[in-house]
């Protein structure tokens, strides 16, 4: 197995690796660590039916639930983000966030294979998040240490959020669900130790994130717009250019992620399963 950072703040190419066969423990240990390393590892040339997806999800943590995406199928647990050549609605997900962070447990990882890679755009932008803590001025760190956050998914999922009602008569080729559900919230620390590397890191953003506990509903907002600009600044970034048959893990907990259109014309596919993990793992 080699292991090649990408040389930008987050993320590494691994390579001499069939993903598509049983992994023994030492390997799975091994990939393991460098996850937690790299935060973000790109597997390139891998052959993966979806059950390979499951299996491989597997080796590190349990499938977890996607609360607002339907399955491929009733026989699998993978969903398809899928986007036609001339789909007209917008690109899903191009706004910075943390998967499901409003979930109590928020899942530990993200694995995407891709099947169908456009010859331009689709990029994915990871933004290393213990980095962006590690370079945080004092004084924004003072203003969020102790902070607890409230996150919701209404902004996003709820009846009048960005894929709620009005977004029904798109013509979206990806089924996404909305539901009164998604205005319940959940708190989580701003500032949070890693369960596995123990390092410090920011968790969520704007967006799931909604209300800082503890302050005035002004003085909140501006605290959250201010950690947004802070981290998601270009050198905390990591930009992925996709490949077809390359799957991507990244650890939820230390980074932060946005899809990139500029791809029009093309179609896009990539197959995705989020990783659970113990309870004790997530952040």
């Amino acid at each position: 197995m080699e292991i090649t950072p990408t040389g930008q703040a987050c993320g590494a190419r691994v390579a001499g690796i069939d993903l598509s066969q049983p992994l023994d423990r030492d390997t799975i240990s091994s990939i393991r660590s460098a996850w937690l390393e790299h935060h973000v590892l790109a597997f390139p040339d891998q052959k993966l039916s979806d059950d390979d997806l499951v299996r491989v999800t597997n080796y590190f943590g349990n499938v977890g639930e996607d609360p607002y995406f339907v399955p491929i199928s009733k026989k699998t647990p993978v969903v398809a983000l899928t986007r036609r050549a001339d789909e007209q609605a917008p690109v899903f997900a191009e706004n910075w966030h943390t998967d499901w962070s409003f979930k109590q447990h928020p899942p530990i990882g993200t694995c995407l294979y891709s099947l169908v890679v456009p010859p331009v755009g689709g990029n994915t932008g990871f933004a290393n998040q213990q980095l962006a803590l590690a370079q945080m001025p004092d004084d924004l760190r003072q203003r969020l240490e102790n902070k607890i956050a409230l996150h919701s998914a209404a902004a996003a999922y709820g009846p009048d959020g960005t894929y709620g009602e009005k977004d029904q008569g798109n013509d979206r080729s990806m089924k996404i669900l909305f539901s009164e559900q998604a205005n319940k919230s959940e708190p989580h620390p701003i500032i949070a130790k890693h369960p596995e590397s123990g390092a410090e890191t920011i968790f969520g953003t704007v967006g799931y994130i909604h209300t800082i506990l503890g302050l005035e509903a002004e003085d909140s907002r501006q605290l959250i717009m201010d950690l947004y600009a802070w981290q998601t600044r270009e050198e905390f970034q990591y930009t992925h250019v996709w490949e077809p048959n390359m799957l991507v893990m990244w650890d939820n907990r230390s980074v932060l992620h946005k899809a990139n259109g500029g791809y029009d014309g093309h179609a896009r596919e990539l197959h995705r399963l989020t990783i659970a993990g113990d309870p004790a793992l997530a952040l």
